[in-house]
Parts: structure tokens; sequence; C-alpha cells
């Protein structure tokens, strides 16, 4: 078999074709020539159709750094064609062995070759010269691969959230397979393109399998599960219902705070989480303490009370009692005077159906907020990344539990 045969089958290149292959030993370096063969499609840069139709003009030279072969160093060369996309209008051809923007190889190397481990560098091993910079590179052309594999089973009941990667309200939104205990998807931003692309990916075959949603109140996430799965029952997290509620009982702890004068001042003071505390969770000191503050009639003891009463919700198993209690406590919260509990109650009324499902189906997102603390645990531990899709290729190898090539 001649040697551009060979590579134009590793490579997989079927409207492309290898021209000759330079070797310089001095350098040890291999360059490989490639060009497009006539009246085949070539694929849209922006969609990937295949085109028919070509423009005369072509984009100039490219290079992408391919695996290395022993010592010698291995570079693709070819000037990108651009095709009419009947969709997009002229684009830059799509290259099948890199993927848009990269100038290093996507396709994986022989016998899963990976980085070398921390361990054999210290021991003095053969320097790497640049070879640990294109396999981070060439690691975002894997993960889509890897993500392929490792979701061959539909997740039936996934859970949606979001984590800061930044200041300035920079977010990934992350989908987590809730019976699996692993991360799903991960996108940048948490606007509708975010969850577009996630369907886009999750394709209509596996969208039929979910048959739960669990997340939180952002209207962003329930307009796209509404939209793209509707057989799936969604629930609102019981977590992030849990931190509203306490916003609201910390806010009229705050309003207490500043009306209070002298020694109530002075005794009132440390008792944020007595008041945010579950009554089991206290100590005997902090039960005393509580107690103590329970017999003044203030209107943080209203607030306590009410926080109480609405726990009660998540240990009911028919909707129907459930539901007659969750009424008459919005109707209590929203006649407290009470600022911050109206607030509250008229966000519950709206997303009411979606907080009644949890006595049918037990779902909650507290796995997921576990694996957020993990995934911040990774950018800490590279004191934050620069780009999100290497933010994002970590978290994949984290915590998705990709198989190993």
């Amino acid at each position: 078999m001649r040697l551009e045969s060979f590579i134009r089958r590793a490579l997989g290149l079927k409207a492309h074709r290898v021209v000759h292959v330079e070797a310089d030993e001095t350098t040890k370096q291999l360059v490989i020539h490639v060009d497009r063969r006539e009246h085949r499609r070539l694929q849209c840069g922006e969609c990937g159709r295949a085109v028919r139709q070509i423009a005369p003009t072509r984009r100039p030279l490219r290079r992408w750094r391919d695996l290395a072969l022993r010592e010698h160093i291995v570079e693709l060369v070819y000037a990108p064609c651009r095709v009419r996309c009947p969709r997009c209008g002229l684009r830059v051809e799509r290259v099948p062995w890199a993927d848009k923007w990269q100038r290093v190889t996507a396709r994986p190397g022989p016998r899963g070759r990976r980085p070398r481990p921390r361990t054999e560098l210290e021991r003095g091993g053969p320097p790497l010269s640049c070879e640990l910079e294109n396999d981070r590179r060439r690691g975002r052309g894997h993960r889509p691969l890897g993500l392929a594999a490792s979701a061959l089973g539909a997740a039936a009941r996934d859970g949606i959230d979001e984590v800061s990667r930044r200041k300035g309200q920079r977010y990934v939104t992350i989908v987590y397979d809730l019976g699996r205990g692993r991360v799903v998807w991960v996108g940048r931003d948490r606007d509708a393109a975010t969850m577009e692309r996630f369907f886009r990916w999750l394709g209509p075959r596996r969208a039929r399998a979910i048959h739960t949603v669990c997340c939180d109140m952002w209207s962003v996430y329930i307009d796209a599960v509404e939209a793209h799965l509707p057989q799936a029952a969604l629930v609102f997290d019981r977590f992030h219902l849990s931190q509203h509620l306490s916003r609201a009982v910390d806010e009229v702890r705050r309003q207490t705070w500043r009306q209070l004068r002298g020694a109530e001042k002075a005794e009132f003071k440390h008792t944020r989480f007595l008041w945010l505390k579950n009554p089991e969770n206290l100590g005997r000191d902090e039960r005393t303490r509580l107690s103590t503050r329970l017999q003044v009639n203030r209107p943080i003891v209203k607030a306590y009370l009410l926080k109480e009463d609405l726990r009660r919700f998540w240990t009911y198993r028919y909707t129907a009692w459930a539901g007659g209690h969750l009424l008459q406590w919005l109707w209590r919260a929203s006649h407290s005077r009470l600022e911050p509990f109206p607030k509250f109650a008229r966000l519950l009324r709206t997303h009411l159906d979606g907080v009644l499902v949890w006595t049918k189906l037990r779902v909650s997102n507290g796995a997921l907020e576990g694996m957020n603390n993990k995934v911040k645990v990774i950018s800490h531990r590279a004191y934050g990344y620069r780009t999100a899709w290497t933010y994002i290729a970590n978290i994949y190898h984290g915590c998705a539990g990709l198989p190993l090539p």
C-alpha cells in the first residue's frame, strides 16, 4: 500500500486526497500535502450540509499538527475551499480531520495515547516538547467522541443547574443524570441558545426517553423543557425553594435588627442561624436561646413559624392534602405583612404545578448541588480558566465518567 493511501485511510478522507508527503530528516518533520477531489461534495463549515457549489477562490494555506510519528513531527497542509451553502451562504468548508478554528487534528491517537503522568515527569522522563500542549488542544476535539460513547443509554431523570465560572454573570449550564450520578452535558452561558444546543446534541430519540426533569425556576430552562420535552414531568427543585424561603426569613431578621435598640440589639446579635437551621439540627444551647427569642413578639418570630409550617409540605405523599396545605400557607404568607413573604408567595403561585409534582416523584437536585461543589473545586485547583471551553473540557474529564480510549 502506498504511503499516501495509508494516510488517506487513517485520516478518513472521502472528498480529499493526499498529494504528496515531504520528509525533512534535519528538522525531523513530516509534511503531508492534501487537496480536494474533483466532483466531490464538500461540507459547509457552519451547518455541515454537503454542498455541490464550490467557489473559485480558496483560503490561504493552513497547517494542522497531527500526532507525532516516533520522533517526527507530522503536519497537514491544505488550502480550504469556499462553498456556497443554500442555507448559510458563502462559507469556508469543514475539514474532516479537525474542528473549527483548531490547528491540531481531532482524530484519536493509536492505542489511546494519553499525556504522560506527572510521576513519570518527576522521575526525569524524556522531554515532550509541545506534545502536552497539543494534547490539551486535541482534547477539545475528543470531547464529543467521549460524550457520544458515554450517552448511548438515555437518561430517564435529568437535573439542570448553572455554575458561575467567573465574575460578571458568566455561567456554564450543567445537565446532570440523576439516575447514574454523572454529568451529561455542559454548555456555555445559561440562555435560550445554550438549551437549544443541548437539545440539538441530545437528539429526538434520546429526548423521548426522558420522563423527569428537575431544575430551578429560571424561565429559560422552563421554556426549553416545555418546548422540547412535552412528555416529561417538570419538578422544581426543593433545594432552591428552601433557599428562597431562607432568604425571606433572613431579610425579615435584618429588618428586625434595624428596629432594635440598646440591650435588645445586643441580645439579638449572632442569631442568624438560629432562625435558619432546622430544629433537629440545633444544639442544646442553641435550642435554649431560640426558645427565649420565640417568647418575644417580633416579626422574625412570625417568619420563623411560617418557615417551619412550610416544611410540613415536603412530608406529604398525597397531592390533594399537600395542595390544600400549600394553598393555606400561601394565604397566610400573603397576609403576613412581612415584606419578603408576599413576594415569595407570588413566586410559588406562579410555579405551583411544578412544586406539587414533588409529592409523586420525590426528585431533587441535591446530588447536582454536590456535583457543583466538585465543579468549583476543578476551577479553584487551576486558579481559574482563561476560556470557557477549557473549563468545560475539564468538567467533562472530572465529572462525566467518560470512557477511556
